[in-house]
């Protein structure tokens, strides 16, 4: 029974070392920026790691007004973009701490 208990004390020690390690990749996201485009780089949306949206860049020569949705739906696009690629990094982050563990709520 007593290498029972040994092996919790273990696996809990490892468990607060990973918990440690995650909170500071999380920190590291949230000073990631990352990009996303569309319309062949016409519209800009930078993230952060932590899905905030930090800036928006819209080339003048897109800006129609007699196609606003045209411009919405580059503005959409260039965000999605960006999030999906800040999906993919915190996977890649924050994937690699918890490799072949199905722990539920982590990712």
């Amino acid at each position: 029974m007593r290498g029972g208990m040994g092996n919790m004390q273990n696996m809990m020690k490892q468990m607060q070392k990973m918990q440690k390690k995650m909170e500071e990749e999380q920190q590291k996201l949230k000073e990631e920026k990352i990009e996303g485009s569309a319309g062949g780089g016409m519209v800009k949306v930078t993230v952060s790691g932590h899905k905030e949206i930090l800036d928006v860049v819209i080339d003048e020569e897109v800006v129609d007004p007699e196609d606003i949705e045209m411009l919405q739906d580059l503005i959409t696009a260039a965000t999605n973009d960006a999030l999906n690629k800040a999906d993919e990094l915190v996977s890649e982050k924050l994937g690699q701490h918890t490799k072949g563990l199905n722990i539920p709520g982590l990712m």
